[in-house]
């Protein structure tokens, strides 16, 4: 898409916003027709951590965090009215819901199961039934506790007293649909965990409705359908492969296997799109076969859905590590997130943050017009126009009977004539290195390359031979370069060369000026050998294919 589809609305690279694509939602908070920017700003990774709430282009309110989001969503809670949406936010094992943007609730995620042997062990410690050096010595062997004896004898004094628990951590998040497929109905939480799991919660009592099991750690995830009917969840795992979850079913009813890990994951219709690390973007149907592949001119950095369903549009926005997205932005960094939507009172606002923490603002003019080859991906038109093939004529009906009846001795002469041709080419390559007709050396002792370059429109012309040694550290010496040529057309200032020494490595140029004697237009072969003292064969010879003179054939 070009960018004059685009009106820059805002730009502030100093907005200070560090988020992921993950932690950021458009929505009407308060129930006034404006939706508003709801960003998990990471901070500093250690602290500043906080839920920012934009308006327009001023911060409208900020809360601080306690932990560092990996998730953020907004979904209906009830039907009770004002209809105004919940904001969600997944840190750690917890999920923090914010109702008129304010605390309302916190789900902890259920403890793991804890290993039998330790939960033995640390009882027998609370009753002072065994002593630290013991306890050590027995978690060891499970891999649990590997500290030193001076802290280790701390930790247990601190910690024996307190139950022992087991907790994982949320991944991703994800909303789904109750029971009605309406914008304003009400929604689920879909939650990824650290423990391979995939837990659907009720939106209101928030207890968990299904549980399902995933083969690795899932990283991102897309949410279809509902809940109380029919759903599909597409999910990306650490693993390098997708595999898409279905009603009744607690393991994977589908798996895609990729050939990279993925980076974005976005569904259009029925078919989900991929992009990887290796500059690839994939589509799949819902059953996991493979439609397209299109190559990018840089990695992937994040991914969107691009939804404008007043035009009936949709296309996947992709931000690309060298500043692209899908139009280029006006600052020279990298776009970590991105997201289109209705924002304020504009359906069509794409929103996106830089690495240095800027943030950036276009909205989608009413006047912008899509290309057909944008909306469908995949092969060209063309591919399904069919060809106009002629007619099978009667010597085309011949021809095909004939190779039928014949086709086993159709292919022995062919095999006989391709075995005649090897024979001949391998023939003509040991003559050729026999009689060294070559303009590389076939001797180990003397490794020599040859080149030939002849300048000049005629009657004179300068020749001149480039010879280079190719040994690794062996020079060669006492060589000789003598040409053999016509005498009645040709004459050579020098016809005859002494080289006392070729380093290896270094190329040596000898010039020779060659003068054409005839004007009837025509030209010869004019050969060169280099001779090694004390051999009767050359080295290397090389046929020079001599020019026409044009200075003779114009007078």
């Amino acid at each position: 898409m070009a960018s004059s589809k685009w009106l820059d609305a805002h730009y502030d690279p100093v907005a200070n916003l560090y988020t992921f694509t993950s932690c950021v939602a458009l929505a009407d908070l308060h129930g006034d027709g404006e939706n508003k920017l709801v960003v998990g700003d990471l901070g500093t990774g250690l602290c500043n951590m906080k839920l920012k709430v934009y308006r327009g282009t001023g911060l409208l309110s900020e809360n601080t965090l306690l932990d560092l989001p990996t998730g953020l969503v907004s979904f209906l809670m009830e039907q009770h009215e004002p209809r105004t949406p919940a904001v969600a936010v997944a840190s750690g094992p917890f999920i923090y819901v914010y109702k008129n943007l304010r605390p309302y609730f916190k789900f902890t995620l259920p403890p793991l199961e804890v290993n039998p042997l330790e939960q033995d062990l640390w009882s027998q410690a609370k009753e002072d039934m065994i002593d630290p050096m013991s306890l050590k010595e027995m978690l060891e062997s499970i891999r649990f506790l590997m500290l030193d004896l001076q802290e280790m004898v701390t930790f247990v004094n601190l910690h024996k007293e307190q139950p022992i628990r087991r907790q994982t951590v949320i991944t991703c998040i994800n909303t789904l649909k109750k029971n009605m497929a309406d914008e304003d109905a009400v929604s689920c939480l879909v939650i990824g965990t650290e423990s391979k799991d995939v837990y659907v919660l009720d939106p209101e009592a928030f207890t968990i409705l299904s549980k399902m099991t995933l083969p690795s750690v899932p990283t991102l995830m897309d949410v279809t359908g509902q809940f109380d009917v029919e759903f599909r969840i597409t999910v990306a795992c650490r693993d390098g492969n997708i595999y898409i979850l279905r009603r009744d079913s607690p393991k994977p009813k589908y798996c895609i296997e990729l050939s990279s890990h993925p980076v974005g994951l976005v569904r259009i219709g029925k078919n989900v799109v991929v992009g990887c690390a290796q500059e690839t973007l994939h589509g799949y149907t819902q059953k996991g076969k493979k439609l397209w592949t299109t190559y990018l001119p840089a990695p992937v950095t994040t991914m969107g859905l691009m939804d404008l369903p007043c035009r009936g549009f949709q296309a996947v926005l992709v931000a690309l590590s060298n500043c692209e997205v899908i139009i280029k932005t006006p600052v020279r960094d990298h776009t970590l997130i991105i997201c289109f939507g209705r924002y304020g009172r504009e359906d069509g606002t794409l929103i996106m943050t830089t690495k240095g923490g800027g943030l950036i603002v276009k909205i989608l003019k009413r006047t912008a017009v899509f290309d057909e080859r944008d909306t469908a991906p995949g092969p060209p038109l063309a591919q399904s126009i069919r060809l106009n093939v002629p007619k099978k004529t009667k010597l085309y009906v011949d021809q095909t009977m004939r190779e039928r009846e014949n086709a086993v001795a159709m292919h022995r002469a062919f095999q006989m004539d391709l075995s005649r041709l090897r024979l001949a080419a391998a023939r003509a390559y040991v003559k050729a290195l026999e009689s060294s007709l070559t303009p590389m050396s076939a001797s180990l002792s003397e490794p020599l390359k040859m080149n030939a370059v002849v300048q000049g429109l005629g009657p004179s012309f300068k020749l001149t031979l480039n010879i280079q040694n190719t040994a690794a550290s062996r020079p060669v010496m006492n060589l000789a370069i003598c040409f053999l040529y016509d005498e009645k057309l040709y004459s050579m200032r020098t016809a005859f060369f002494k080289i006392p020494l070729l380093v290896p490595g270094l190329n040596y140029p000898i010039d020779t000026f060659v003068e054409c004697l005839s004007d009837k237009g025509i030209s010869d072969i004019i050969k060169v050998f280099v001779l090694r003292e004390g051999k009767s064969a050359p080295l290397l010879t090389a046929h020079i294919n001599m020019p026409v003179s044009e200075g003779l054939a114009l007078n």
